[in-house]
């Protein structure tokens, strides 16, 4: 780490009972770059202090404007802010922070319109602050070794890819039944869209960092199954990628039984590389001639990304808090970098981005779009450059 210190981070949103933001905390201090000293738990500023106190955190705001304006007058105030909130909430705090030029780590989809993604990525770089967005699977070792052997040539041209992410935690209409976490993510004005925000715009951003192709055209069918539910919780789409590679995106929230079951396969005129998430530290390279080969975590045969971003030695499972970790970490030491006036090292630059974020809304607004249409449609998007 370039700087004398640990960050100063800060966080709006990730209360109690909010899985997300004890993730969150737990990325932020795995690797000891940063140090929770400010925040905004609720838009109670009395919940907001007292879930602070529980914290340990210093200074507790009633409302990220509060924080944002008060932070950036403080000679100690933070370096980074990291925004939790639900998926509404994304635009107006990231462009708060950012316009005062502190850097921002933020949850996904990043914004529920296209609009006000664009507005960030022109924001960033008017304002020269890094931001990190944390599609958290690109975190994995064995998800870097993957890309890395796509870059290297391994599998050749790359041909097909499926990304598949299936749920079952939404099969029966628990947003009726007292789940707040249910509630916030199926109502349209919260969330924007349903699973594709929440699951397929993960499996989307995962097939894109590992293969580093971008859509082309698209055929959705998106559906909402359960009766009465106001956003889509079932989606499959043919893609088309620029270069001619073809491939499916599938997510499901009703799929009964189901946990987190992420899968990516790709296909080249070389051989095919297979990742689960649910078996995380294990990448499956079938080759074209000759035996299939089962890369594992941990192992010195790797790609330098894949052992940057391993911890421990082999046999020695890491998941999920770990690559949540490392897409923090490597957001947390290029601003430490920054800050000292120096360069990144290459391998820290290794996150997805408030490009890649804007990306991710235009594919969700794009896969929904054509479900209305039911028809193909053309999906190719640039994010804005300044």
């Amino acid at each position: 780490m370039s700087l004398s210190r640990p960050l100063r981070a800060g966080m709006v949103g990730g209360g109690p009972g909010a899985f997300i933001g004890d993730v969150h905390r737990r990325a932020m201090r795995m690797d000891g770059l940063a140090t929770l000293v400010a925040g905004v738990f609720s838009s109670d500023p009395a919940k907001s202090r007292a879930h602070a106190a529980t914290l340990g955190v210093e200074r507790a705001y009633g409302s990220f404007e509060e924080m944002a304006e008060a932070e950036a007058q403080r000679e100690d105030g933070i370096d980074v802010v990291s925004i939790v909130t639900p998926n509404w909430l994304h635009f107006p705090a990231a462009m708060a922070f950012i316009e005062r030029g502190i850097h921002v780590v933020c949850d996904k989809p990043m914004t529920t319109t296209l609009e006000d993604a664009e507005a960030l990525v022109r924001a960033v770089h008017a304002h020269g602050v890094t931001f990190a967005l944390t599609h958290n699977y690109t975190g994995y070792p064995m998800v870097k070794q993957a890309r890395a052997m796509i870059e290297a040539g391994d599998l050749g041209d790359v041909r097909k890819v499926v990304a598949e992410y299936s749920q079952g935690w939404l099969a029966t209409p628990v947003e009726r039944e007292g789940s707040k976490q249910a509630a916030w993510r199926t109502d349209p004005k919260k969330a924007g869209a349903g699973a594709l925000g929440d699951i397929g715009s993960h499996a989307e951003n995962l097939a894109a960092y590992v293969t580093g192709l971008h859509l082309d055209r698209m055929c959705a069918d998106v559906r909402t199954f359960v009766e009465g539910r106001a956003v889509d919780d079932d989606a499959n789409i043919l893609v088309r990628y620029d270069g001619g590679a073809g491939g499916i995106v599938h997510c499901s929230q009703i799929a009964a039984g189901r946990e987190n079951d992420l899968s990516l396969r790709v296909s080249g005129t070389k051989g095919s590389l297979t990742w689960n998430q649910e078996e995380p530290n294990a990448l499956v390279f079938n080759p074209l001639e000759g035996q299939e080969r089962v890369f594992r975590r941990g192992h010195d045969d790797l790609y330098p990304a894949a052992t940057h971003a391993s911890r421990l030695p082999p046999g020695h499972p890491e998941a999920f808090n770990e690559a949540f970790a490392n897409v923090y970490s490597n957001a947390l030491r290029t601003i430490a970098a920054r800050k000292a006036g120096e360069e990144p090292d290459p391998l820290d630059l290794d996150f997805p981005t408030v490009e890649d974020g804007a990306r991710g809304v235009h594919f969700i607004l794009t896969a929904l779009e054509s479900g209305r249409q039911e028809a193909w449609v053309d999906a190719s998007y640039t994010p804005p450059t300044a």
